[in-house]
C-alpha cells in the first residue's frame, strides 16, 4: 500500500516538472546585455594589468600626512580637495600642556639671562660706595688709634710712671688692630670694585644657553602639534575628525579596525600617474623599458587613453588588493610599472580610481 503512495507521488511530480517546463519554454526572456563591457585588448599581444591613479609625485606615490606626537584633534583647517601651499597649517592638535611646558622653559631661561647681566653689570655703584665707605671708616680708625698710641708713647718715654703699662699695651693692640680693618678694608674695596668672578660668569653664561637651547627644543616640539603641509598640493583625504586621537601610527578606523594615515595628499598638477602590478607569470613578456607602450581604458565606459613609460620599481613585491589594508595580501607577487598620462579636460577622473592597462608586449 505504501509502495502505490509513492509511486503516485513520484508520477505526478514528474508530470507537474514537465507542464512548468513547457509552460517557462514557451515565455523564454530574451538575454540580457552586460552591464557594461569588458575592456578590449587593443594589442596583438597584450599584457593585461591592473593600475590605480595616483599623483604625479618624485616617488610615483602620494603623500601620507602622520603627526609626529600623540594628542586630540582640535581644529580642522583644509577640506578634502583643496589646494594648500608648503607650510600651510592642515590641522591642529591639542597642545595645552606643551604650551605651558614652554612657557615655563621662557621664564626659567629669561631668569637666567638676567642673573648673567647682573653678573656682569657688577660692581654696582651703591655697593662700591659702601665699600669706599667701610675703607675711609677703618682709615680713620686706624689714624686715631695711632694718634693716641703716639702720645701714651711720648708721655711713657718721659716718664714712666705717667703712664700705665697696660694702657700702653692697649693702644699698641688697638693700632694694629686699626690697621688689620683697614687692610681687610681695602681689600675688599678692591673686590668689590673688581666686579664678578670671570668663572661665575661664564657658568651662568653656558647656564643661560642651556636653558635657552631647551626652551628652542619645547616651542619646536610644540610646533609639532600643528601639521603642516611639506609641499605644495592638494589635500585627497582627511582621516580624522575634530575629537579624534592621533598619534605617530595614525589615526584608528572603525571599520577596518586599523590605523591609516591622518591626511593624504598629492599633487596638484594636471598629469597623473597610473601604477601597474604585472603578474610575476607574465614579467618575462614586459619589453624593453626604451620599446613599453601602454593603453588605460576606464571601468564601465569605452574610453581609452595611451601611457607614457615612467620607470618601473625593480622590486618584485606580494600583491595588495588595493584598498589601502596592508593585512590584504594574497599569494601573488607583482612588479610596480609606473606610467604618465595628460587627464582629458573632458573625462572626470580621481586619484585612487581603478583601471585596466594593456602593456604592448611587442613594444
Amino acid at each position: 500500500m505504501v509502495q502505490n503512495k509513492v509511486i503516485i507521488a513520484v508520477a505526478v511530480s514528474g508530470i507537474i516538472a514537465g507542464l512548468l517546463s513547457a509552460y517557462l519554454g514557451g515565455r523564454e526572456k530574451p538575454p540580457q546585455p552586460p552591464v557594461f563591457d569588458p575592456a578590449p585588448n587593443p594589442y596583438a599581444k597584450g599584457i593585461y594589468s591592473t593600475g590605480v591613479i595616483e599623483s604625479l609625485q618624485p616617488t610615483g606615490e602620494n603623500i601620507n600626512l602622520y603627526p609626529e606626537v600623540a594628542g586630540v584633534i582640535t581644529r580642522v583647517l583644509v577640506v578634502e580637495g583643496q589646494a594648500v601651499k608648503q607650510g600651510e597649517p592642515l590641522l591642529r592638535m591639542d597642545d595645552s600642556v606643551q604650551r605651558a611646558t614652554v612657557e615655563q622653559q621662557r621664564s626659567q631661561a629669561e631668569a637666567a639671562h638676567a642673573l648673567l647681566e647682573e653678573l656682569k653689570a657688577q660692581p654696582r655703584k651703591e655697593v662700591l660706595d659702601v665699600a669706599k665707605a667701610q675703607l675711609d671708616f677703618a682709615k680713620a680708625n686706624l689714624t686715631t688709634a695711632e694718634t693716641q698710641l703716639k702720645k701714651l708713647q711720648n708721655a711713657y718715654d718721659m716718664d714712666a710712671k705717667s703712664v700705665s703699662k697696660d694702657n700702653l699695651d692697649n693702644a699698641i693692640n688697638a693700632a694694629k688692630a686699626a690697621k688689620a680693618s683697614v687692610e681687610v678694608a681695602l681689600k675688599n674695596y678692591n673686590l668689590t670694585k673688581a666686579g664678578a668672578w670671570s668663572y661665575d660668569i661664564q657658568n651662568q653664561e653656558r647656564q643661560y644657553a642651556a636653558l635657552t637651547n631647551t626652551h628652542r627644543a619645547g616651542s619646536a616640539l610644540l610646533e609639532k602639534y600643528t601639521i603642516k603641509a611639506p609641499v605644495d598640493g592638494v589635500v585627497l583625504s582627511i582621516k580624522a575628525s575634530l575629537g579624534s586621537y592621533v598619534s605617530p601610527q595614525g589615526v584608528y578606523d572603525t571599520y577596518t579596525q586599523g590605523l591609516n594615515p591622518v591626511i593624504v595628499m598629492g599633487n596638484p598638477e594636471d598629469e597623473l600617474v597610473v601604477r601597474c602590478y604585472v603578474d610575476e607569470i607574465l614579467i618575462n613578456r614586459l619589453p624593453d623599458v626604451s620599446r613599453m607602450k601602454a593603453q588605460m581604458f576606464l571601468r564601465g565606459t569605452k574610453i581609452r587613453i595611451p601611457l607614457e613609460y615612467i620607470r618601473l620599481q625593480p622590486y618584485v613585491s606580494p600583491k595588495i588588493q588595493l584598498s589601502n589594508q596592508r593585512t590584504e595580501r594574497v599569494d601573488v607577487r607583482v612588479l610596480p610599472v609606473l606610467f604618465r598620462f595628460k587627464k582629458p579636460d573632458d573625462v572626470q577622473l580621481y586619484r585612487g580610481q581603478l583601471v585596466d592597462v594593456y602593456i604592448n608586449e611587442d613594444g
